[in-house]
This record gives C-alpha cells, structure tokens and sequence, in this order.
C-alpha cells in the first residue's frame, strides 16, 4: 500500500531539506538535456588568474587529467580529482552517453567499480548492461552546466534504460533520452517501464561495501521499500531525491589513504521507508508555493576550493 502523505512539521531538518528539494525543482533537467555532434572548445579566457574567476569556468576548461597520482581532494560538492582515468566509452556490457561533454572521468576507484558492476549485472541482476552518464571532468571540480556534486571523481549516474544488444550510434548517444521510471504525478514508478531487474540492480550495487549512497527519486524509493521483502539492509545506502527519475546516482566512499578527501556523515540507520519517505509526498514538497526570488549566490571561485586544486588545476 502506498505510503500516505504527512503534515510538515516545522523544524530546521525539514526546512533544509525542503530547500533542497526546491533548489532541485528549480534546475533544468540537465541530465537528460541532449549532446551535440560538433562539440566546440570553449573561448579561452581573458584572465584565467583573476581571483573572482568562477572555478566552474576554470575545471570546464580542462580537457585532460592531471599528470597526478591519483588522488580525490575536498568534498563531493567542493573539491577536484588529480590523476582521474577516462571509462572507455565501449565495453562488453557497458556504453558511456553523452560522449560530447566529456564527463566519463573519474578516479580510478570509481573506473574500476563501474566496469566490476557491468560485468557483474547480467549474471547477478538480469541486466544485459550499463548505459554510463555523467561521471566527472577531467579534473573534477564544478562543473558549468548540470551537477553540484560530481567533483572528486567519486559519483557516477546510470541510466534506467538497460543496454541494448547493439552498439549504440553517435547520434543516439548524444540524442536518446534515458527511462523515465515515474508517474507524472510524481506520487509512485510507472508499471508500465517499472521492472524487477531495476530493482535487482539497484540492489546489486548498494550492496557493494565501497558505495556511501546511491540517489534516487523518491517514487523509485517507495517502490524499493513496497518491492525489497524481508531483506532490507541495502535499502539504508538509497537515499531520495527529486531530479533522479532517469538515472540512479551512486557515490563510492572516499578511497582509503586519501586524506585530503572528506567522506560525507553515513545515511540514518533504518531502511528510509517510513515517515522520512512520506515526507517527499507532501504536498509542501511536491507542489511547494513560489518563492520572491533571492539575490544569486556568487558562484564558487578556486579560493572557496582546497588549496590542492589549484596544483591540479595547473598540472600538465
């Protein structure tokens, strides 16, 4: 039975939550924004050193790693990967999208998990493979379009869709849209593209010790909940969030030794399926009351990132 909504309560875990969820209401839905065929270089800068130069244009710029040791610097919203590896765009049971933002960059963790749970999602959840969306940049960092977080090389987004038998094209990978999985009303997955092998791999990787978190949209969370049976622990690592209706997002834990890299506080305990969930269907959230718009928030510079960045940013 589907979870009933309930009233908000004021307090300021639900008021920055609340916010949260309005600040992801409120962006494009990037993910799904398509890619081009003819990508072009950006402009260079007139003056890449001026302190108030947004970071975002700076690691945007970066089309090639950091000659580093590999290593994942800061915070998965403030931070930069040194030494980051390309997921090759094709493997035997994975296919990287969205090929002209070049974003299937990583840490060399994260490379390495990704081609594990391909290999592993045929045989473990009925999945024929992964189609891979955005990973990171080059060099990590923010990014000018799309994601808050993704910025140590650390986060991956996997889309709905299973992989086809067939290698898909340039043209579909920059164009076709990924599964949406949710109703319009937003209130629960859709039955009729909703199956058993997305909860299988969902499952799947949440099991893996390495995973901090995996996102998902609320509705895709109820399902979880109503459809995991009496095996319930994996369910404390997927954590909702609107905006996650075509892919589900998995953070891998910061590597072990990578000092300069700041793990997030573990996920309450508990499976996440009681009113913690309801909260998402309030009508506070899923209709929330327009908003005067604020002042824009300066966006972030080098200096609001680790003094490390700066070396990979500068590193040949």
């Amino acid at each position: 039975m589907p979870l009933r909504p309930i009233p908000l309560r004021p307090s300021p875990i639900r008021r920055t939550a609340l916010l949260t969820v309005l600040l992801a209401l409120a962006g494009p839905a990037l993910a799904q924004d398509r890619g081009t065929l003819t990508p072009k270089p950006l402009p260079p800068l007139a003056n890449p050193d001026d302190p108030s130069t947004p970071a975002k244009a700076l690691f945007g710029r970066a089309t090639t790693p950091a000659a580093l040791p590999p290593q994942a610097i800061g915070g998965y919203a403030r931070g930069c990967v040194a030494g980051a590896e390309a997921l090759p765009i094709d493997g035997a049971s994975w296919q990287v999208m969205r090929l002209s933002r070049n974003r299937n960059w990583g840490h060399p963790r994260l490379v390495a998990f990704l081609e594990k749970i391909a290999t592993d999602a045929p045989r473990k959840a009925g999945w024929p493979g992964l189609l891979v969306g955005d990973m990171s940049q080059p060099r990590g960092g923010p990014m000018l379009t799309g994601h808050a977080s993704h910025q140590l090389g650390l986060d991956a987004d996997i889309w709905l869709t299973p992989m086809p038998d067939r290698r898909l094209t340039r043209a579909e990978r920059e164009e076709m849209s990924a599964t949406n999985v949710v109703r319009p009303d937003r209130r629960d997955i859709d039955p009729a593209v909703w199956r058993p092998e997305h909860l299988r791999l969902i499952k799947m990787v949440s099991r893996e010790p390495e995973v901090a978190r995996i996102f998902v949209n609320p509705a895709i969370k109820l399902a979880l909940c109503r459809e995991a049976g009496s095996d319930r622990s994996w369910l404390t690592k997927v954590r909702p969030i609107y905006g996650h209706n075509y892919h589900f997002h998995i953070r891998l834990e910061c590597p072990a030794g990578d000092a300069a890299c700041h793990d997030q506080d573990p996920p309450p305990s508990g499976d996440g399926c009681g009113p913690e969930l309801d909260y998402w269907f309030s009508d506070a959230v899923l209709n929330p009351k327009p908003r005067p718009p604020g002042k824009p928030r300066p966006p972030m510079t080098l200096a609001g990132l680790p003094d490390a960045c700066r070396t990979v940013l500068k590193a040949r």
